[in-house]
């Protein structure tokens, strides 16, 4: 991809919610949640890249679910490597997601969800970050307006995923790439020469989440191919008229 049609296509979307929202500035402490996958180390990149520019500090941190066996420990190595060549200090955090999930009757992914989140609030307290950023992006927001229309969950879930939202207090939870799709978060490895894992288990169709990017949207771009925009559009809409920008995120934190 030249560099002026990266720009145009991926840095300017990138940049044009960083404007909006001010996520982060010079004397911030940063705490990124990296997996491994494409959209966490296209995130972390970013940051690092914007940490030098701006004078933050970055912390990352990966989340070993204890589900994958070696494919899992490898992640983890490999988030640790990216650490050191960034110079980032990077944290391993194991999350027992197995047993929390048979404990309390929720299926993998959700218990994964909430260890995650928990575990992500308790490292931003620790180090005294007042930013703590995930790599959500556009076909996430796609994807969690289209569950809450097939769970027939209340008109307030189609908010969807928050920009940002408090994450306990003095912490920020942010999501600099929810206006990227997919691909062009890939476009953004491709461009800057990154490496990334590859999960399997994304796969999966016996997750709802996976069969509803895999089946189901798939299905409906053949009648819209801007459909997962269109949800996307659906999410904001509901967050301009449901919340104001200075209220508690309810829905979103019924949720996530």
């Amino acid at each position: 991809m030249r560099k002026e049609s990266f720009a145009a296509r991926v840095w300017s979307k990138i940049r044009s919610l960083e404007k909006e929202r001010g996520f982060f500035a010079s004397g911030d402490r940063v705490l990124a949640a990296i997996s491994g996958g494409p959209d966490s180390v296209c995130l972390g990149h970013y940051l690092w890249s914007q940490s030098r520019r701006r004078g933050f500090e970055l912390h990352f941190v990966h989340f070993h679910h204890g589900l994958r066996g070696r494919a899992a420990d490898a992640d983890a190595r490999f988030v640790l490597e990216l650490g050191r060549v960034w110079g980032v200090p990077t944290r391993i955090i194991r999350l027992p997601v197995a047993k929390a999930a048979a404990r309390r009757g929720l299926g993998l992914e959700e218990a994964g969800r909430k260890l995650r989140y928990r575990a992500l609030t308790r490292e931003a307290r620790r180090l005294g970050c007042g930013k703590a950023a995930t790599a959500h992006h556009l076909d996430d927001q796609a994807e969690s307006v289209m569950l809450s229309l097939l769970r027939g969950s209340r008109l307030e879930s189609l908010a969807g995923i928050f920009p940002e939202r408090p994450l306990a207090p003095g912490v920020t939870l942010v999501r600099p790439f929810l206006r990227l799709r997919k691909s062009e978060i890939l476009d953004y490895a491709r461009f800057h020469g990154l490496k990334f894992r590859v999960d399997r288990t994304n796969a999966s169709l016996r997750f709802s989440r996976n069969w509803v990017r895999r089946e189901v949207l798939p299905l409906l771009e053949r009648k819209n191919p801007r459909v997962r925009e269109r949800l996307s559009a659906i999410a904001d809409e509901v967050r301009h008229e449901f919340f104001s920008a200075k209220a508690p995120h309810r829905a979103e934190r019924a949720k996530r």
